[in-house]
């Protein structure tokens, strides 16, 4: 991520505050901590939070537009640019956690309206789905091929039954939070070289819901959510690869404010098989045969996952010849057809043979006149192939 304010929220020179404040709130949730993959997420977390504080500072912005960004990052850490952290620098440091730029749990208030109670908040009440969970299932072959029914038992968050999510027994006494009014967030303002700043944040004392019980659920701890375990059934559709993820909706964490649940995420496995080796929607299976088969052909009978199909060996075949059996592989997802199955032949050597099969096959070398000759590369070949 390019250290450009602007790069970092992607927006153009020109754009309104609106603009930078709506990149702000997209970047600052795919980025948070909380919620995203990225290995680096928290570090462009802080970025996205510096830039927008400059960014919806008229002052702010006109002099990091005359400075450019390195010269502005220097004399920022110079204190020619708001002072440095703890002298009433509002950016505590290029992105930092210091003095006047709030932390990972003031952003998470802004854009989300906070975690657990806090999410009850005044800041923002609209209806927000909950978050989405995971978790992993790890079936075999040939219920990859069949599509199964399985059970998946996980752990979530759940609205507490007990005080419906509020924290506190029904008949509790309750009264306005005498920090913030009831507002469920407090004002902090701070005199800096560019005139007052002001910075919203979520109550602590009564942690964003603007009210104040006398005693605590003592089901949740007043924390309002409990976790709960869950059976859940899960439809595994036929031809599943391994790794893809299955969707079951409104199966993941509760919402705030009336929101729905978010949705739960399988992440399916599909386990090696003894016989068969998958690539797509293709198998590989390997097939032995006796010599004689080999010499005069025949009929084998070869086992899929969809029944007994019969393949036929063509006289002369040899070892590590690989015959196509169409639609015999896996089936495709969403029912447009299967893959095809891929059968290499081996000759087998017999280990033990008696006095007949001995001089029957003297006989037949002796016939021949001349030693077998074996190709430049056949054995390379025989192992490619595999």
């Amino acid at each position: 991520m390019s250290e450009d304010f602007y790069d970092v929220l992607g927006v153009s020179r020109d754009a309104d505050e609106e603009e930078i404040k709506q990149a702000y709130r997209t970047k600052a949730t795919e980025y948070h901590p909380d919620v995203s993959d990225d290995p680096d997420a928290e570090e462009k977390f802080k970025q996205i939070k510096t830039a927008k504080e400059v960014l919806t500072d008229e002052e702010k912005r006109r002099q990091y537009d005359q400075m450019g960004h390195e010269q502005f990052k220097q004399a920022q850490k110079r204190g020619g640019v708001g002072g440095g952290a703890g002298q009433g620098n509002p950016f505590g440091g290029m992105g930092g956690n210091g003095a006047g730029f709030g932390g990972f749990e003031d952003l998470f208030n802004e854009v989300f309206g906070g975690g657990g109670r806090g999410g009850r908040g005044r800041q923002s009440n609209r209806p927000r789905q909950g978050q989405d969970l995971r978790t992993r299932l790890s079936i075999d072959l040939e219920d990859a091929y069949e599509g199964i029914e399985k059970q998946v038992t996980i752990r979530r968050p759940e609205r507490c039954a007990d005080c419906d999510g509020e924290g506190h027994p029904p008949d509790a006494d309750v009264e306005t939070c005498p920090e913030c009014d009831g507002q469920g967030q407090v004002t902090r303002v701070q005199q800096t070289p560019f005139g007052r700043m002001q910075q919203t944040s979520t109550c602590r004392r009564c942690g964003g819901d603007g009210q104040l019980a006398d005693e605590t659920c003592a089901t949740c701890d007043g924390a309002g959510i409990t976790r709960e375990e869950v059976t859940l059934t899960v439809e595994v559709p036929a031809g599943i690869r391994d790794g893809q993820t299955l969707r079951m909706e409104r199966e993941g964490a509760p919402g705030e404010n009336g929101g729905p649940k978010g949705d739960l995420l399988i992440e399916v496995s599909v386990d090696s098989h003894d016989d068969f080796e998958r690539d797509g929607d293709d198998l590989f299976y390997q097939y032995p045969i006796s010599f004689p088969q080999a010499v005069f052909g025949d009929t084998v009978e070869i086992e899929t996952f969809g029944g007994t199909v019969e393949m036929d060996v063509p006289e002369g075949t040899q070892s590590g010849e690989r015959f196509r059996l169409k639609n015999k592989g896996m089936p495709r997802l969403r029912g447009r057809g299967h893959g095809d199955l891929y059968v290499q032949v081996q000759i087998v050597t017999p280990s033990e043979l008696n006095g007949e099969q001995k001089e029957a096959l003297k006989e037949f070398a002796e016939a021949g006149g001349e030693e077998v000759e074996v190709k430049e590369g056949f054995f390379e070949k025989i192992k490619n192939s595999f």
